[in-house]
């Protein structure tokens, strides 16, 4: 990794959880759908990271996020998660020998492949925030439809921001 991408996932990882923390802390309707919008830092990061390299900065974002909303270790295992579907699904789905790419974002991947990716991996970081959230079985469609509708706002945010930021490969 060049010097340039390092410096621009630091600032983005800055902006992301500043945005998070500060802005939609307590952005929640009818505690229904919450976004996250802070899994696009880790959903944005190079196809040539490490895996151990990942595992790291993903356990570093979710603790940060625990410290300020005073979750033990919540979010710290959903961004785990999120960073094991990531590298499955990159690993099935992304020919690396022949790939110049160094980000998986929209304008590089096309919209197809990062909404699938996108999907996989917000839904399965959802899951296991608010499954572990609730640590209750008795709520388990109460936290299933928290876990969707909030996944689908997030999303929605993602794509938003991805749209805002978007940079079409030139082919």
């Amino acid at each position: 990794m060049n010097s340039k991408l390092i410096l621009v996932n630091i600032v983005r990882w800055f902006v992301l959880l500043l945005f998070q923390i500060l802005l939609l802390r307590n952005l929640s309707f009818y505690n229904m759908a919450t976004p996250f919008v802070y899994v696009l830092f880790l959903l944005l990061l190079p196809f040539g990271i490490p895996n151990l390299l990942l595992y790291l900065i993903a356990f570093i974002t979710g603790l940060t996020l625990d410290a300020f909303y005073d979750t033990l270790g919540v979010h710290t295992a959903a961004c785990v998660m999120l960073a094991f579907v990531r590298i499955s699904f990159i690993a099935v789905t992304v020919n690396r020998d022949g790939f110049d790419e160094p980000e998986p974002t929209l304008g590089n991947m096309g919209f197809k492949w990062f909404l699938f990716y996108a999907v996989l991996c917000v839904f399965a970081h959802h899951i296991v925030l608010f499954f572990l959230e609730t640590f209750r079985l008795t709520e388990f469609s109460y936290t299933l439809l928290r876990s969707l509708t909030s996944s689908i706002f997030t999303l929605f945010v993602v794509i938003l921001i991805e749209f805002i930021f978007y940079n079409r490969k030139a082919r």
